[in-house]
């Protein structure tokens, strides 16, 4: 016997498809609301976490700069600290320099020779004087180059000839000059074998000796 189905099938069938399509489609909609929700929070947690680091940074940065402010006013005073340092051992090595400076050209001027006027600028001596040739002038300037541990650099300015009258009858010719002279300082390194210290106990009748030189 034949059996024929009268029932809408296709209608029945076509429904649960689109049952089945609804409920895939909502259970995908959870699925991706689940995931997009899992998504917005990890971000959530990671912008939270970067602000959490941006405060701490800005923070230490903020310590930071209070810091080299510090050290910077710390640099400051000890800049300020080893200038009055050096000022002090300037003016405690160069206390003694006249002292040194007069005894060495007691040393170093030759006979004949003899100063009229001494100026000192910083550390450059200006002498002028009256010498009996410009040979005693060249070997005073040899004596300043060579052999004093105080003196440095001499260099000659100005050599001009003049005659000086004795008496009414008797002229002489002699050389008026001027040069200029470095002079070291007290903690500049010393020549071997000069001894500073024992200039300056003979320093007053040096002074004395040099218009005796003439």
């Amino acid at each position: 016997m034949i059996l024929v189905n009268l029932l809408p099938h296709r209608e029945a069938a076509r429904k649960r498809r689109r049952e089945t399509f609804f409920a895939t489609l909502g259970v995908a909609a959870l699925v991706g609301g689940l995931i997009c929700g899992a998504v917005y929070s990890w971000y959530l947690a990671q912008i939270e976490s970067q602000r959490s680091k941006n405060n701490f940074l800005k923070t230490e940065i903020t310590r930071l700069e209070n810091q080299i402010k510090e050290i910077s006013t710390l640099q400051a005073e000890i800049a300020a600290l080893r200038a009055r340092q050096n000022a002090v051992e300037d003016l405690q090595g160069n206390r003694n320099m006249p002292v040194y400076l007069l005894s060495e050209l007691v040393k170093q001027l030759p006979d004949g020779v003899y100063i009229t006027n001494m100026k000192q600028d910083n550390q450059t001596v200006f002498i002028s004087g009256v010498a009996q040739s410009n040979e005693r002038v060249s070997e005073l300037l040899r004596n300043l180059a060579n052999n004093s541990p105080w003196l440095t650099r001499p260099e000659l300015v100005e050599i001009t000839a003049s005659t000086v009258s004795l008496t009414p009858r008797d002229q002489r010719r002699v050389s008026n000059f001027s040069m200029r002279v470095g002079l070291k300082r007290a903690n500049a390194p010393k020549a071997p074998g000069s001894a500073p210290a024992a200039s300056a106990p003979g320093a007053a009748p040096a002074a004395a000796a040099i218009p005796a030189k003439a």
